[in-house]
């Protein structure tokens, strides 16, 4: 048992791993089990108390990593953590947009969440993992990567403000079109038996509260395709990567009931997360092309990151100040 506990899996012993899982679980079970045994809005302070919890257990994480693994790998972690806690702001606006059009109550989107969430973790899962075993395989992987970061850095400073129109969402048309669909909620409840229109049998169908589940883990999957380079660009210990993405995306619902009361006080941020999308894509470059190979340091690139984000976030709360929030789009319901 103890030589299993003890062996290495993707380059970190496995009880690294089962430590890792365990914190997981167990911050699941205590959410779901304890905190919101009962389905019911959130309000915008308990939110900020439940997110810095979380907060606070990823940053206690990440000691823990530098502890066992080292400063390097201690500061990567950091610097991904961050990075992909700023990303996911933009994850809660499409997500607000998300329940506004299938007009989920508030009472009902954590419990989605939440198990949005579980998708989450096993989706990255298997895109880390994928990401892994090519770069382990071709090191140029990483050049592709970080060409990509900067392209996406560069597109995202110059786009619009454009919302997603979900009415043409392929995953809700396809859905729609195989399988029943409720127009109605059905409380917390992703599936329900009702009478079938012709026979009177009662069938299974799904309700909007499943769709809505569907398209955050799709919406998810688009993000990640940004996250995930941007960490394999920081480093390509897999388990830097896999626990520091994951650690950020725990809190999310817990943050999403704050942020997404005041998404329109983070307009400018975009523009700070472009230029750290530039800035992560084009160290690859300098530390391989002009630094002759040497490795950019891990606390300058920590700073520039955090001194990105922060001045994103200042500048927008300072710019919005005295803009009044604007009221949220009419819920739509599934025709």
């Amino acid at each position: 048992m103890i030589e299993f506990l003890l062996a290495s899996f993707l380059g970190t012993p496995v009880w690294f791993w089962l430590a890792f899982l365990a914190i997981v679980v167990a911050l699941t079970a205590f959410d779901l089990g304890l905190l919101h045994k009962e389905d019911r809005a959130m309000g915008i302070a308990e939110s900020l108390k439940l997110s810095a919890f979380y907060i606070t257990i990823a940053l206690a994480f990440g000691a823990w990593v530098w502890a066992e693994k080292g400063a390097d790998l201690g500061m990567k972690y950091f610097t991904g953590f961050f990075i992909e806690k700023a990303l996911s702001i933009d994850n809660i606006f499409v997500i607000s947009l998300i329940f506004t059009y299938f007009a989920i109550p508030a009472k009902y989107q954590y419990r989605a969440l939440l198990w949005g969430i579980i998708g989450v973790i096993a989706l990255r899962g298997g895109m880390i993992a994928a990401g892994a075993a090519l770069v382990s395989e071709a090191y140029w992987v990483l050049y592709i990567f970080a060409a990509f970061l900067v392209a996406t850095g560069i597109k995202m400073f110059f786009a619009g403000d454009s919302q997603p129109d979900l009415s043409n969402n392929f995953a809700i048309r396809w859905i729609s079109g195989h399988m029943r669909v409720t127009k109605e909620l059905h409380a917390e409840r992703f599936f329900v038996s009702v009478p079938d229109e012709r026979t009177g049998k009662m069938v299974r169908a799904a309700t909007p509260l499943f769709l809505a589940l569907v398209v955050i883990n799709l919406a998810d999957l688009v993000f990640a395709v940004d996250s995930v380079p941007a960490i394999f660009a920081i480093t390509t210990d897999t388990f830097v990567v896999y626990t520091s993405n994951i650690m950020a995306i725990l809190g999310l619902r817990a943050l999403y009931f704050a942020l997404s009361a005041m998404i329109d006080r983070f307009h400018y941020l975009k523009y700070a997360l472009a230029a750290v999308l530039v800035f992560i894509g084009s160290k690859i470059f300098v530390s391989d092309f002009l630094l002759g190979g040497d490795k950019f340091p891990p606390a300058a690139s920590l700073a520039v990151t955090f001194a990105l984000i922060g001045a994103g976030i200042g500048w927008s709360l300072w710019k919005t100040r005295n803009v009044p929030a604007a009221s949220q789009s009419p819920s739509i319901t599934i025709p």
